[in-house]
């Protein structure tokens, strides 16, 4: 009995020209962890209604057809009215002058604010770092600071300097010192730890260095989270103080001012009370949603 040989293919193997030239697929750079955050469905649900809001208050001019502060026969007027598309005031006056010029000054009292209270909190936490006995002072002043409730707080600065915006920035910057100086100094102690710091220390890298170079870049990340909880934090100190009166003067329009222009004719005129109310709720919640996606790019 004979067997018929089984017929093997013959393996080709294909091999690369001489000279040729083997391409590999690039490695992707990771993007940054800031941009991935505002690249999240919440990141760019937040930016967008930020941006609406921001985009508002800075066109103020050119939407506006009245002036904030322009009168006229029409009292109470509701939403529709030939020349005020969202109805006047109680006075007269345009609701959306109003309201658009109120977005441009609180955007403007916000802006100058928290970043000053930011750049106060961390000049603080690095003084602090400096020497043990700068720390405890440090800390006590943080102490000082979170003794006083918000509202003393600012009826205190109030009475100081009398009602504007100047106060309103105090108050913010005053509020917020001690949460971006404990969140620094806390990040510091961290970083302080870590075994990369030990090595520049070892390589002969000076404190300073070792500080800008190393520990603050690894230790900024918490900081923008913080900034976007700030700023939300700060749009309700602003209304709050204007709705108490003791921010900016009347007749200049902020949020909490319309908004507390409008308590008495809630029944009469709700419309009146939409305007604000709405701007708060879309500029609070695009700075949340920006908060959060920053918190949980940050935290990977």
């Amino acid at each position: 009995m004979t067997t018929s040989p089984v017929a093997t293919s013959p393996v080709t193997t294909e091999r690369a020209a001489p000279g040729a030239r083997t391409t590999e697929p690039t490695p992707r750079r990771p993007r940054h962890p800031y941009r991935a955050a505002l690249a999240t469905a919440r990141g760019r649900t937040g930016l967008v209604l930020v941006g609406l809001v921001v985009a508002a208050g800075l066109l103020a001019p050119l939407l506006a057809g009245h002036g904030p502060t322009d009168q006229s026969a029409l009292s109470l007027a509701g939403p529709g009215t030939p020349g005020h598309p969202l109805g006047t005031d109680d006075l007269g006056r345009d609701l959306l002058a109003r309201l658009l010029y109120g977005i441009r000054a609180d955007l403007g009292i916000i802006a100058v604010a928290v970043p000053l209270g930011a750049a106060l909190g961390c000049l603080a936490a690095l003084l602090a770092a400096v020497h043990p006995a700068a720390d405890t002072a440090v800390q006590r002043a943080f102490d000082l600071i979170l003794a006083f409730p918000g509202l003393i707080l600012a009826l205190a600065v109030t009475a100081v300097l009398g009602p504007g915006p100047l106060p309103v920035v105090l108050v913010i910057a005053l509020a917020e010192i001690p949460a971006f100086g404990r969140l620094l100094r806390t990040g510091i102690l961290v970083q302080r730890s870590r075994e990369y710091v030990t090595a520049a220390r070892v390589g002969g890298s000076s404190p300073g260095r070792i500080l800008t170079r190393h520990i603050l870049p690894n230790a900024a990340d918490p900081l923008v989270v913080q900034l976007a909880v700030s700023l939300t934090v700060a749009v309700f100190i602003e209304g709050a103080m204007s709705f108490l009166g003791v921010g900016v003067r009347p007749p200049q329009p902020t949020l909490g001012a319309v908004l507390s222009q409008s308590m008495p004719y809630l029944a009469q005129a709700p419309h009146f009370a939409a305007g604000p109310l709405i701007t708060v709720t879309v500029l609070v919640l695009g700075l949340s949603l920006i908060a959060e996606a920053l918190n949980r790019e940050t935290r990977r």
